[in-house]
This record gives structure tokens, C-alpha cells and sequence, in this order.
């Protein structure tokens, strides 16, 4: 039997393989299980709308009215956004907006913080 390593961020044994990730389920940090304990965010760089460098777990604010997708709802402009999560793709913050629920965005709409 292998012994997975602890997670880097918050040090729990708890973690678990997913293919080639390594995932901790107490605080969702992911890491590349080849590379040990590199950052995701190493292998592509994900900026906002003023070139700031997004982290996940950063905090964000709208810039711009987001129709959302199949609904008659709208994000507003100055919604706060915490705790992103950055995924490669069009894309590429994952999160969840207070009144609307999971949603991904697209870093060119978003200012950090």
C-alpha cells in the first residue's frame, strides 16, 4: 500500500489520488502528483483585468453586468467574489456568487481585491 503525502496547504493526512492529482478534501487544494507538492497555478498564469496575478483561494470584484446563462439573472458590477478557485480553460475562475450559486468566470471581467 502507498502512503499519500499531506496536503501542503493545510497539512491534512486526508488526502486522496485522482489520476495524476492528489486532492485534499478539508480544504479542495490540488496538486500535481508528479511534480510532489508544486501548485497548479505553477503551469499557467492566470491574471485579471489589471495583469495582478490570481492565487487560488483570492478574492475578486465584478467589473462589468454578467448576464448568467439560461436564467434572467445578472451579476452586478462590485459583486465580491471569495475564496476563486482557477481552472485551465475559457473559463477560468471557478466560484460560488452568494445568490445565484457555482459559476465560472472568465479572469478579464474580474479585478482582484
Amino acid at each position: 500500500m502507498s502512503v499519500l503525502p499531506a496536503c501542503p496547504q493545510c497539512a491534512s493526512d486526508y488526502t486522496y489520488e485522482d489520476q495524476s492529482l492528489y486532492i485534499c478534501p478539508q480544504c479542495f487544494h490540488e496538486w500535481s502528483a508528479t511534480s510532489g507538492s508544486s501548485n497548479n497555478n505553477d503551469e499557467f498564469n492566470i491574471v485579471d483585468s489589471n495583469g495582478n496575478r490570481l492565487l487560488d483561494g483570492d478574492t475578486v470584484t465584478v467589473i462589468k453586468d454578467l448576464k448568467v446563462k439560461g436564467t434572467s439573472s445578472v451579476v452586478k458590477v462590485g459583486t465580491k467574489v471569495k475564496n476563486i478557485r482557477l481552472v485551465e480553460g475559457d473559463h477560468d475562475i471557478d466560484c460560488k456568487i452568494s445568490g445565484i450559486g457555482a459559476m465560472k468566470l472568465k479572469s478579464e471581467f474580474v479585478k482582484k481585491a
